[in-house]
């Protein structure tokens, strides 16, 4: 039966995947919806590729501009902003939506595809992070399926078939470690945009790149696993794996550890969230376990990369937290691709606006959006601060002291 797609987020990483699985399997799926930000001149191409039923982009200036690259006819079928997402995520002739949004904004798009009572195909791990409970509530309710797209938590999906719920001991996140898992500590200060986002096993955007070489990315897939999988984050454990063969892996009480490994391609867990329970042949080529020679686990860093104790800590303490960590995490990281504040101040930008701004029990989605609106407010203010203070320093010698002197978390310790 073939199944019929809204894909939000098509010209990102994941997107631009999809695409691929689709075209690779013409029979299976189909592209009713297409939701983008900027880049229309891929989309262009996507419309041509996949004729969708309704589209979305960034703003209203771009989506005039996108209908004069097109044919006459599509005037009605060009959306724009929040509004045209929701209506992409909600289109009655879809049944599946896969969720590839990076970063907040993709989750008021994935609640009105669940409310809509659409199955997810989930990449946009801010959705969980930012409302896990509220939104896997409304999943039950709606009785939709949420189809984990991330690599690792697919692994942990598939993981999870081989026992019972109630039988698992712990889920083992794996992390590549990014550019710098060897990298001296001081030596981070020095760290360039172009170098954080030279990821060595993945090909991703911006934002998970530079998500990947603080380790953030590995604490939201934290928050995220928590959520999905109805686990206890005393229960999910991170180790580096810088190979990307072993994505990640489940521990039952019986000392059993079930991995699921493959090649680091996004497109073996794209073709499985969307074909699932079924699994068809990618053509891809086959992991050779003889060439891999070792395969090498330790576990990450607190010090160096602070981030994924920042994220541990938000998750405990629960609340708006992890929103408010996700919003100031969104501000740091364009801060720093924006060459305002140095790498280590990412985690600095986080941890300071945690601990400036209250933890709030989360009653409805109004109190998540508002915590994500206080966190870029005060994030904001952070950077230009820390920006003034660089500006004033330059050309002069610049005091780095140990990075977690600089990351306060004196409100954030259990």
């Amino acid at each position: 039966m073939q199944k019929n797609i809204s894909l939000l987020g098509s010209t990102g990483s994941i997107g631009r995947n999809v695409t691929k699985v689709v075209r690779q399997f013409p029979g299976r799926f189909h592209i009713v919806g297409l939701a983008a930000g900027k880049n229309i001149q891929l989309l262009r191409d996507q419309i041509e590729a996949f004729h969708p039923q309704l589209v979305s982009v960034a703003t209203r200036e771009l989506a005039a501009e996108l209908i004069g690259m097109l044919p006459a006819g599509w005037n009605e079928k060009i959306l724009w902003g929040q509004e045209g997402n929701i209506r992409v995520a909600t289109l009655p002739q879809a049944d599946t939506v896969v969720s590839s949004i990076v970063g907040g904004a993709g989750l008021m798009p994935t609640l009105a595809a669940i409310q809509a009572g659409k199955n997810i195909a989930l990449a946009n791990k801010e959705t969980l992070v930012m409302a896990g409970d509220l939104v896997m509530r409304e999943a039950r309710r709606n009785k939709v399926e949420l189809l984990p797209i991330d690599s690792e938590h697919n692994a942990i999906f598939q993981a999870l078939a081989a026992g019972r719920k109630e039988d698992v001991h712990k889920i083992i996140l794996t992390a590549s470690g990014g550019p710098f898992r060897e990298k001296d500590e001081r030596n981070l200060w020095d760290v360039t945009p172009e170098e954080a986002l030279n990821h060595p096993n993945w090909d991703m955007g911006n934002k998970i790149s530079i998500d990947s070489a603080t380790l953030m990315n590995k604490g939201l897939e934290v928050i995220e696993a928590r959520w999905l999988f109805d686990i206890d984050v005393e229960n999910i454990e991170v180790l580096v794996h810088p190979q990307s063969i072993v994505h990640s892996l489940v521990e039952y009480i019986d000392g059993s550890v079930i991995a699921q490994m493959g090649i680091p391609d996004m497109r073996i867990p794209i073709t499985y969230a969307l074909s699932w329970p079924e699994r068809l042949k990618t053509g891809l080529s086959r992991l050779n376990l003889a060439q891999c020679m070792d395969l090498n686990f330790f576990p990450p860093d607190f010090n160096r990369f602070p981030a994924l104790k920042l994220a541990y800590q938000a998750c405990k303490k629960g609340g708006t937290f992890p929103a408010i960590l996700n919003a100031s995490n969104e501000i740091a990281v364009q801060a720093f691709l924006n060459r305002k504040i140095r790498f280590p101040e990412i985690s600095l930008v986080v941890a300071e606006t945690l601990n400036r701004l209250p933890q709030k029990s989360i009653k409805d989605i109004s109190t998540v959006l508002d915590a994500d609106l206080a966190a870029r407010m005060q994030a904001e203010s952070i950077v230009e601060a820390l920006h003034i203070k660089f500006k004033q320093m330059t050309g002069q010698e610049i005091d780095t002291p140990e990075l977690p002197e600089r990351v306060n978390t004196r409100n954030l310790q259990k």
